[in-house]
């Protein structure tokens, strides 16, 4: 997995979509007016996102899912108080994310017995599929070692697609100390990488 500088479009994918699609901002001043059917656009538009950054940031899927059914319970209690004020919508969601993410990092639960995963059968695993997936947990792994801050720059950069500007803006941090710390995430995660394949 390479990670190329984050500095395109600060425009969200979610964002290009058709010109006649509703923008985010007045589907959740619907949502605010209690309109289910515009929580179930914002919801299908930007879920895969915020499962997405939940994921890179957590490192399992089960912890993914669980913020991200905060994160959009959230949306739906918070519609009726949330304004604009200058800020996008998205940046308002991934900012929630990414605290939620942070807050359950920081207060870790243990799983139980019966929450466990089963093991997986790679008997019928190809060579090619056995080499993705030890680089994706090369990847998990290296990433899970990194400062909390360094692993929410390059996920918002890279797994939410994110710009500099708009990212900067999510950490609530100036656009210089948001490429601070992608330079040195990506260095600290090139070490990690290389440390870890020198050692298989």
């Amino acid at each position: 997995m390479s990670f190329a500088p984050g500095r395109g479009s600060d425009r969200t994918m979610e964002e290009r979509t058709d010109a006649a699609s509703p923008a985010d901002e007045a589907l959740m001043a619907k949502v605010g007016r209690g309109d289910a059917d515009a929580f179930a656009v914002l919801s299908a538009r930007h879920l895969a996102r915020t499962l997405a950054l939940a994921q890179r940031m957590l490192g399992t899927r089960g912890d993914a899912e669980d913020v991200a059914q905060d994160v959009f319970l959230r949306v739906w209690t918070h519609a009726p108080r949330w304004r604009q004020d200058g800020a996008r919508f998205t940046t308002w969601l991934y900012r929630v994310t990414v605290n939620l993410c942070l807050d359950r990092k920081r207060r870790p639960v243990p799983a139980h017995l019966d929450e466990a995963p089963e093991p997986a059968d790679h008997r019928v695993d190809t060579e090619a599929d056995m080499e993705r997936r030890q680089t994706a947990d090369l990847v998990a792994d290296a990433l899970a070692h990194l400062p909390e801050r360094q692993r929410a720059a390059l996920a918002l950069c890279y797994d939410a697609g994110l710009g500099n500007v708009e990212a900067a803006a999510v950490l609530d941090i100036s656009i210089g100390a948001l490429e601070s710390l992608l330079v040195r995430g990506r260095r600290a995660l090139r070490e990690r990488l290389s440390d870890l394949a020198k050692a298989l």
